[in-house]
């Protein structure tokens, strides 16, 4: 049998319908079966007007650029083939993609609507959007390129014709320091003779309102864009396009856009006077080309009903809680009106929209009361459509009121729009529920990756640094995110403060580094948050095996974690002063005295009438001066230890000694100071004894004490978890390695609240963030959006499937194959396309008999756990239990 050829290459750039890379990109693919793990390759490279390259590599993930580096525009073409010891494999497929403009290279200036500076003065949430325009001449161009950006999100057209299929460009950034540029073919748009092009301008996520209290964001005072056509044309010549003081500006139909409130499109507003732009009226970072993939339009859902409410207004039901926008293709004669609002939630007496339950206030301050409002008045047009595309929402629902004319649910789109990432894993089983739960959380975790990694997709919008942290292990299940992480990262790095402390969510809008606002700035660095810096990084390097997401992070890393230890080191709880003026040794090892959120959203305690107690909502000013100490000390720990971890795989020998010191005397002051010589943790908690657990806290010798104590507790409440954002993620996995596997299962099959499967009995589509987010009474509370919880997924993956990548391993150069079965499960399946290839798992019980097969991909070794407990290896190909014999 033939060797096959490598597959898969890729550059770790993004790009749209093509890929755009910078002057350097790095080089990965797949390598064939039948080719040893530690195969030479041989690359080769044709650059655009350059003499072709051979040259060897020894290792197939993210190998550096080998030849000199690209200038702009270069078009590359680039293939591989594999050489083992006996054999040579036949040449990949040509993989292509191109340099984008770079920022030294651009000529264009910064325009701004001749309006902007006097509409900047309006609210946030009622500002227009604008059409800024230029006419050029040309002769038949044979290839043209469009480079464009702007502060705001925008959208370019070439002679009316949407350039790339980008929504929402160019993305969320900290755009004070970091600012990506868009890169489309409009080659099909260029007629010789005139030619239009104009570019659409809102406020977007660089001037909009931001966050649950939808206060504006701080990035600049004026919108602007830059742009540039380069065009090859017929004859040989080249002709550039950009924009400058040529270009005019003009209000769009668009009279109000923002992407939490919604947006208004009048098609009857009269175009008003076109006026000279403002140039260069901004300040803006350089361009650079991100390595995520874009927000696009991911699928179209149609309604799946449309009910009348007796107040003539109409409400449309997608059957999917999402993120995206309403597409109305029928808009009624000239003058008609459709206001459309958006939700999650009906409520259960009148059936019509309700979203009181993501009205939200600060104390001291009136209630910000929560809107997700589209309007379109009709121009009467043949064909017209109502398309949102300067807004985005997160709904299931919409109400939708338009007088007497009729509203067919034909005309009805759910658009849903998030960033276009590649599919990684797959898990199905015999448990109906199960399957149906990994989808929920699958959908929550789809609704909140538009373009950054969001808490939720409706109050607040914002990338949650401790919400990514948790499910990162989740997501990487389901999806590549390795470009989207790393351009995250990037924001996370951007906003930190001076200090060291990382921001509660990135892009930080707000500007919590520029200590403005004395709640903010209080209240950044919590343990669990901050750490995403070092956690992060550190699971995508396992996973993708990617060092330089470890070297571009490490000066981030390491100021936080000073910054934490400095402050358990300077800084004591008032529980603690009270027990002795002077600190006691270990305590400089406790870290509480600063701000932390805690284990956030645990099950809420009961009053005698049944009503939920809430601290954090009822008595906030009491419950932010709670010891939070055990926390925070386990946090401390565990980037400490993991920082070490890093350091060793950077070559920093001195650091990796150092924070291995460190790790070990955070570990023995928690013990000193939280856990006593039976296993009892002073909290008390089922989320401070799974991580006693699952971060090695816990001494070997009162592991079981800890374990027990945790089953005690849960069974204490009724077989009913008891924990939040920090510690969900670990519950089952900790329950099932500590021999505690039926009440693992019996707690991932709860139907009683607090449990997921309540979440879905009650109408979930996506993971809630409260456990009672729908309650028994039908009533909504906080989002009904919100990933973390749906962390539990991962245990589908690691135990129930039973595959997981081994200790030590990177890339998944080793794997674990160990299914941990129960009686409520006849099989299961699953896949994960690793970096070396796809692994598949499939396992069924046959009485007492397991039968199992498993995919090792090339470059890849399985260690194979059998019920007994016995250990096979299996090399790459198909490994099946128990043999297959002839």
């Amino acid at each position: 049998m033939a060797t096959p050829a490598p597959y898969d290459l890729a550059i770790d750039f993004g790009g749209d319908l093509f890929p755009v890379s910078g002057s350097r990109p790095r080089l990965s693919w797949k390598p064939p079966t039948g080719i040893p793990a530690h195969a030479a390759h041989e690359l080769e490279i044709h650059v655009e007007g350059r003499p072709p390259l051979t040259t060897p590599a020894h290792d197939h993930l993210y190998v550096d650029w080998p030849a000199p580096p690209l200038r702009s525009g270069e078009r590359v073409r680039w293939r591989v083939r594999s050489r083992g010891e006996a054999q040579i494999s036949p040449c990949s497929a040509w993989h292509e993609f191109e340099a984008g403009l770079l920022d030294e290279d651009c000529t264009a200036h910064w325009i701004t609507p001749a309006a902007d500076p006097e509409n900047a003065r309006l609210a946030p949430g009622t500002r227009p959007t604008y059409i800024l325009r230029t006419t050029f001449t040309t002769t038949e161009p044979v290839r043209a390129r469009l480079y464009s950006t702007a502060l705001g999100v925008y959208e370019a057209f070439v002679n009316g014709e949407r350039a790339g299929t980008v929504e929402l460009a160019p993305g969320s950034t900290s755009y004070d320091r970091t600012l990506y540029a868009q890169t489309s073919d409009v080659t099909s748009s260029v007629r010789p003779d005139s030619n239009t092009i104009e570019i659409v301008l809102s406020d977007g996520w660089y001037r909009g309102q931001v966050g649950a209290f939808r206060k504006p964001a701080g990035w600049g005072e004026l919108l602007a864009a830059r742009l540039e056509l380069h065009l090859e044309l017929a004859d040989g010549t080249r002709q550039v396009v950009r924009t400058d003081e040529h270009w005019t500006s003009a209000p769009s139909p668009i009279t109000r856009a923002d992407l939490m409130d919604g947006q208004i499109t009048d098609f009857l507003a009269a175009r008003g006077p076109e006026r000279p732009v403002l140039v260069d009226a901004v300040t803006a970072p350089p361009i650079d080309w991100s390595p995520a993939p874009p927000v696009r339009v991911i699928e179209d859902r149609p309604a799946t009903s449309l009910t009348r409410l007796p107040d003539g207004a109409w409400i449309a039901d997608f059957g999917q809680n999402a993120s995206g926008w309403l597409v109305l293709s029928d808009l009624g004669p000239a003058g008609t009106r459709t206001v459309i609002d958006h939700g999650e939630h009906l409520d259960p007496a009148t059936g019509g929209l309700t979203t009181t339950h993501l009205d939200i206030q600060r104390p001291g301050d009136p209630v910000t009361v929560f809107v997700q409002h589209d309007e379109v008045i009709s121009s009467g047009a043949a064909g017209e459509v109502f398309e949102p595309r300067h807004t985005v929402h997160g709904f299931r629902y919409a109400r939708l009121e338009r007088g007497e004319v009729p509203l067919e649910a034909s005309s009805l789109t759910m658009r849903v729009v998030h960033t276009d990432l590649r599919p990684a894993g797959t898990f199905a089983c015999s448990h109906p529920d199960l399957n149906h739960l990994h989808e929920v959380a699958r959908w929550s975790f789809r609704g909140n990756a538009v373009d950054v990694p969001t808490d939720c997709p409706t109050r607040e919008r914002i990338g949650w640094t401790g919400d990514y942290q948790v499910f990162l292990p989740s997501a990487t299940r389901l999806y590549d995110v390795s470009g989207f992480s790393r351009k995250w990262l990037r924001s996370v790095r951007d906003d930190q403060l001076d200090d060291g402390r990382i921001a509660n969510f990135s892009p930080d809008g707000r500007r919590a580094k520029l200590r403005g606002d004395q709640r903010l700035d209080m209240m950044a660095g919590s343990a669990g948050w901050g750490d995403a810096v070092v956690l992060v990084p550190w699971h995508l390097y396992e996973t993708y095996g990617d060092h330089q997401v470890l070297a571009e992070n490490w000066d981030a890393m390491v100021r936080w974690v000073e910054w934490a230890l400095n402050t358990a080191r300077t800084a004591r709880h008032p529980s603690r002063v009270a027990r002795s003026a002077e600190p006691l040794p270990h305590e400089e090892f406790i870290w509480d005295g600063s701000f932390h959120w805690g284990e956030w959203s645990e099950p809420a305690p009961r009053a005698a009438d049944g009503t939920p107690i809430e601290p954090a909502q009822d008595e906030p000013e009491a419950w932010m001066k709670t010891d939070k100490g055990e926390v925070g000390t386990a946090f401390l720990h565990l980037s400490a230890r993991t920082l070490a971890r890093i350091a060793r795989v950077l070559g920093r020998e001195a650091d990796a000694a150092r924070y291995t010191r460190l790790a070990e005397r955070i570990k023995e002051a928690w013990r000193t100071e939280f856990l006593d010589d039976t296993g009892r943790t002073t909290v008390d908690t089922q989320a401070g004894y799974v991580r006693a657990l699952a971060y090695g806290l816990a001494p070997e010798e009162l592991r079981d004490a800890v374990a027990a104590r945790l089953t005690e507790l849960i069974e204490a409440a009724g077989t009913h978890l008891g924990t939040g954002f920090l510690s969900t993620a670990h519950l089952l996995p900790v329950l099932a390695d500590t021999g505690n596997t039926d009440l693992a299962y019996r707690l991932l099959l709860q139907r009683s609240s607090p449990s997921w499967l309540g979440m879905l009995d009650r109408g979930a589509t996506t993971i809630w963030e409260e456990w009672d987010g729908v309650d028994e009474n039908g009533d909504a509370h906080a989002s009904l959006n919100h990933y973390s919880k749906g962390a539990v997924i991962g245990f589908l993956h690691t135990h129930t499937l039973g595959l997981r990548q081994a200790e030590n391993s990177v890339a998944w150069e080793r794997f674990v194959v160990a299914p941990v079965p129960h009686a409520s499960l006849d099989w299961a399946r699953g896949t994960f396309d690793s970096p070396r290839g796809t692994i598949a798992v499939e396992w069924r019980t046959d009485g007492d008999t397991l039968h199992l097969t498993v995919d090792v991909p090339p470059t890849s070794t399985a260690t194979v756990v059998l019920p007994d407990g016995k250990e096979l290896t299996a090399g790459p190909g198909r490994f099946q239990y128990p043999p297959v014999t002839s």
